[in-house]
């Protein structure tokens, strides 16, 4: 899962973002509505976490805003303004759900989960392919309903392989499916992460082959 944190309070940034990637989620983080904006231009989000103030503006102004583009991301909105009438305002505005702070990540993960199960969201919260079943949202692979265990980064490639299935994935959409925009990846990271993967599926009886398409990206087909 790849969400969009938009907060200006850099530590609890950091705080959350860490949190969430214990939980196989790459959050990338803006403090500002313009920036935040770009990113939805450019990237393909599961979920988004507003907060209200923010140095550019009203957080609420943006979720209009990005409706206005036919995006139906769900959008939960972070907030130490919590009354009722706040609340009310934020999920008028279009909102999915509103978070008071201080709140728990196991809280923030619950509604995660349940905004993602509403429709319109395509988001699968389990894939099947091969002898395997892939829970993304809860880092869970079971080959044959034994479970799989794999560092968080593999789990991440192997759900992003597995979703598009028999078609080629670039290595660009796969980087972004485990990396956030700011941090630096080296050349033969994600290369590292393949050749690991791979042995641990062949290992595991797991019914599935992930081919190297040579200078463009990686396929995966049942065997």
């Amino acid at each position: 899962m790849r969400l969009l944190l938009i907060e200006d309070e850099r530590e609890l940034a950091d705080a959350l973002s860490g949190a969430l990637s214990k939980h196989g989620i790459v959050t990338d983080h803006t403090t500002h509505l313009a920036d935040a904006f770009e990113l939805t231009r450019q990237n393909s989000y599961d979920a988004i976490l507003l907060d209200r103030r923010l140095p550019d503006g009203e957080g609420l102004t943006f979720i209009p805003m990005l409706r206005r583009t036919g995006t139906d991301t769900p959008i939960i909105v972070l907030t130490a303004r919590n009354e009722p009438l706040e609340r009310v305002e934020g999920l008028d505005l279009g909102a999915d759900d509103y978070l008071g702070k201080p709140f728990l990540v196991d809280e923030l993960m619950a509604r995660l989960r349940a905004v993602l199960r509403r429709p319109p969201s395509l988001t699968e919260l389990q894939i099947t392919v091969g002898r395997m079943v892939i829970d993304p949202l809860h880092l869970s692979v079971t080959v044959e309903s034994i479970p799989l265990d794999l560092p968080r980064r593999e789990l991440l490639v192997l759900a992003a392989l597995a979703k598009r299935k028999d078609k080629t994935v670039l290595r660009s959409t796969l980087e972004a499916a485990v990396y956030n925009y700011e941090e630096e990846i080296q050349s033969n990271a994600l290369d590292a992460h393949i050749s690991r993967l791979r042995r641990r599926l062949l290992d595991a009886g797991a019914g599935i082959t992930i081919h190297n398409i040579r200078g463009v990206g990686y396929l995966l087909k049942e065997e």
